[in-house]
């Protein structure tokens, strides 16, 4: 038994409190030159700070986009350790947009670089790929038990590319994706408020009747804003699996940058549109 308190219990009480919104920190070249910002470090910093002392300590979740750092190399990682570290601070839960997969040793080396205490990047959670097989993201999943973390599992993603493998049906009649859920339901198996391995689910996917979306954990559903998926399509997407979702919006809040007030309200909107929405749904 882990002697931290798991990731979907301080998620639940995140999302109680604050909203479900969780905040994209994705700064791409096209984001950091509507800001007035160089492609380059500083920019980077100036950015990713910005995004940070807008919306830490006020919305439930952000995920930074790791590859948008790594880019940078070195002194780029090391913009992205700070603003972990800044978010967390502030008690805003962070999930780092990392999507590894990999088997045995390397996927424990991915593993330990987010999930572990020691690291700098240690963040609440991880995106992770479960496609070279479910069973190669165990060392994710153990590290993750054990410190206290959580993980959100690629399952049914908003990119069109993605049916080709998700939706493609396995010998026993289920599709691949469905597959996943059905794992990451039984790693939740009497967790209690909310289980800490969550599923992606995109949120322009139209109507997942078919899919048990119930894994007693969390859905993270990128898409709302600039992918075309409004706050209002999310009881009809994900039904009664609803309240567990957590809504990612990156582009519809970052763009009212550099104004910290105007990246603020934005992510205000954006919550009180998402908590609307799941009341009438």
């Amino acid at each position: 038994m882990s002697p931290y308190e798991p990731f979907g219990a301080r998620l639940r009480r995140a999302m109680d409190e604050r909203g479900p919104l969780c905040v994209g920190i994705d700064p791409h070249a096209s984001l950091l030159a509507e800001w007035g910002l160089n492609d380059d470090v500083a920019g980077l910093e100036r950015f990713s700070r910005t995004v940070v002392e807008a919306v830490a300590g006020r919305v439930a979740v952000v995920k930074p986009q790791s590859a948008f750092f790594e880019r940078f190399g070195s002194r780029g990682v090391a913009v992205l350790e700070k603003s972990v570290e800044e978010a967390r601070a502030a008690g805003t839960l962070v999930v780092m947009d990392a999507k590894r997969g990999d088997i045995g040793s390397t996927m424990a080396a991915y593993a330990e670089a987010f999930l572990h205490k020691d690291s700098p990047l240690f963040s609440d959670a991880l995106t992770v790929s479960p496609y070279l097989g479910y069973g190669s993201l165990s060392p994710a999943v153990a590290l993750a038990r054990e410190t206290g973390a959580g993980l959100f599992v690629l399952a049914l993603t908003s990119n069109p590319e993605g049916s080709e493998v998700q939706h493609a049906v396995r010998a026993d009649g289920r599709t691949v994706g469905a597959t996943v859920l059905a794992h990451l339901a039984a790693e939740n198996a009497g967790q209690e408020p909310l289980g800490s391995f969550g599923a992606v689910v995109g949120a322009t996917l139209g109507d997942l009747s078919s899919y048990d979306l119930d894994i007693n954990g969390p859905l993270l559903a990128p898409g709302i804003g600039a992918q075309g998926a409004t706050p209002a399509d999310l009881p009809r997407v994900f039904g009664a699996a609803a309240r567990n979702v957590v809504p990612n919006v990156s582009r519809g809040v970052l763009r009212h940058g550099p104004d910290v007030v105007a990246l603020r309200d934005a992510a205000d909107r954006f919550a009180d549109e998402i908590r609307a929405a799941l009341a009438a749904g």
